[in-house]
């Protein structure tokens, strides 16, 4: 246990006068530190809610934790791993905390068994946006807003304290990294694989489509470690089989930013040397994007150097997994950025705000990176035309990033309906920003 309830109650009571110092009418958002967004803006002038108290584990007893909501996976992980446990689903970046994971969404290669992390809730108290602090469960008064708020990304608000569920770990993770010809074989595979604890890919062409099967072990005959000059996405094509420890594992991506750390020169030998491994983190090198696009530095050495403007395609989305052959065709044909992350996952329950199927098979494919502006096509082209894409094929789109819908459009994939009746109940005056001017038109 690293706190008591008289500390969490002292955050809920600081929380409550910071509420109250905002001016009514006056829009209410967090004081966050940390972000894994990936729609840049202005910092705010006015100030924001004061969440600093809560970052902490209160209770891991037995299969469930007690976590304040702005707690990160990172110290979540270290916490549960002292009890031979570990969260359903651990996203894949050290600064996602439990409660963006939940209201925004999170995945990784647990997903195709345990689903999102929303599904290991049990409850949560959730600072609304008319200011009560409610707690909703499945089977109480509050059940409409325990199911709208998974995909609300803050707008209908903010969760201070979660229950939830952990499984237990082993000490060590076997990697089997399976190498297919084609997206279609891999996509079979993807339905047929039973014996696995984790389950994720990657695509490095057409031609060249890995599924990594990880697998909980007591003992290992060696351990990798992907923290330092080695890099773990390499390794998938470089070995077929390979043992990490768990700790290693729920973070090997989180080292080079999946592979985005290729941007900053981190990729070659002598810049990976003189890096230092403690600045190897997701979030330092999101900084130094929020840096770059604050200073519009790589566009400025862009046109001093005769380059193309460049768009940004940083996008998650799910397609039905006997879909996804058709969304990696178009991709390479059209986008042409690689390597790709494949996620397969199955929700166990209907989320009004992110209708996945229960029950059906999807794959999330991830892409981060830029590619060259079309000449003459409008600067978001490859983005939009994703988003089209996914849409002819039954899929679905994370908000984390840029997205161009019609407010119309929009609604009819996220359910304005039941949106709409949320904002009534828990943020009658609106105080907290509407999901679609928050993630379309970037208020």
């Amino acid at each position: 246990m690293l706190a008591v309830g008289s500390s969490h109650d002292a955050a809920v009571a600081a929380l409550r006068a910071s509420y109250a110092a905002i001016p009514p009418g006056s829009p209410v958002r967090l004081a966050k530190a940390t972000s894994n967004l990936f729609r840049f803006r202005d910092a705010p002038a006015a100030p924001g809610l004061d969440v600093s108290g809560f970052d902490r584990v209160l209770k891991v007893e037995g299969d469930t934790a007690v976590v304040q909501g702005m707690t990160t996976y990172e110290d979540l992980v270290a916490e549960t791993l002292r009890h031979g446990m570990m969260p359903t689903v651990v996203p894949q970046l050290k600064t996602i905390t439990l409660g963006g994971a939940v209201t925004g969404l999170g995945i990784e290669s647990t997903s195709f068994r345990q689903g999102l992390p929303h599904e290991a809730v049990r409850e949560m108290d959730i600072l609304t946006g008319d200011g009560r602090i409610v707690t909703a469960r499945r089977d109480n008064e509050h059940a409409d807003l325990f199911y709208g708020f998974p995909n609300s990304y803050g707008t209908l608000g903010y969760a201070l304290k979660l229950t939830i569920d952990l499984i237990p770990v082993k000490p060590f993770v076997k990697l089997r990294h399976l190498r297919f010809a084609d997206a279609a074989e891999a996509s079979r595979a993807i339905l047929e694989i039973e014996d696995a604890d984790f389950l994720d890919g990657t695509v490095f062409g057409p031609g060249e489509v890995y599924l990594t099967v990880g697998t909980f072990t007591d003992t290992a005959p060696y351990r990798s470690d992907y923290t330092g000059q080695k890099i773990y996405f390499r390794s998938v094509q470089e070995r077929s089989v390979d043992f990490l420890t768990v700790h290693d594992y729920l973070w090997r991506w989180d080292t080079d930013w999946f592979w985005c750390s290729g941007a900053f020169g981190l990729q070659r030998p002598l810049v990976r040397r003189l890096w230092p491994d403690s600045r190897k983190r997701s979030d330092v090198y999101r900084r130094l994007v929020a840096l770059d696009k604050r200073t519009h530095l790589t566009a400025r050495v862009d046109r001093w150097t005769g380059r193309p403007p460049r768009e940004d395609v940083i996008q998650d989305i799910e397609v039905p997994t006997e879909r996804l052959p058709e969304f990696l065709e178009f991709f390479h044909e059209e986008i042409g950025m690689s390597p790709i992350w494949l996620c397969p996952l199955k929700a166990r329950e209907k989320w009004p705000l992110y209708p996945l199927e229960p029950g059906r098979d999807y794959v999330n494919v991830g892409f981060w990176g830029t590619i060259p502006q079309r000449p003459g096509a409008l600067p978001d082209h490859h983005n939009r035309r994703i988003e089209r894409v996914v849409e002819s094929l039954d899929g679905h789109k994370s908000l984390y990033s840029t997205s161009f819908y019609s407010r119309d459009e929009f609604w009819r994939h996220y359910d304005g309906v039941t949106y709409q009746a949320l904002k009534d109940e828990y943020d009658s005056e609106r105080r907290l920003y509407d999901l679609y001017d928050k993630c379309v038109r970037g208020t």
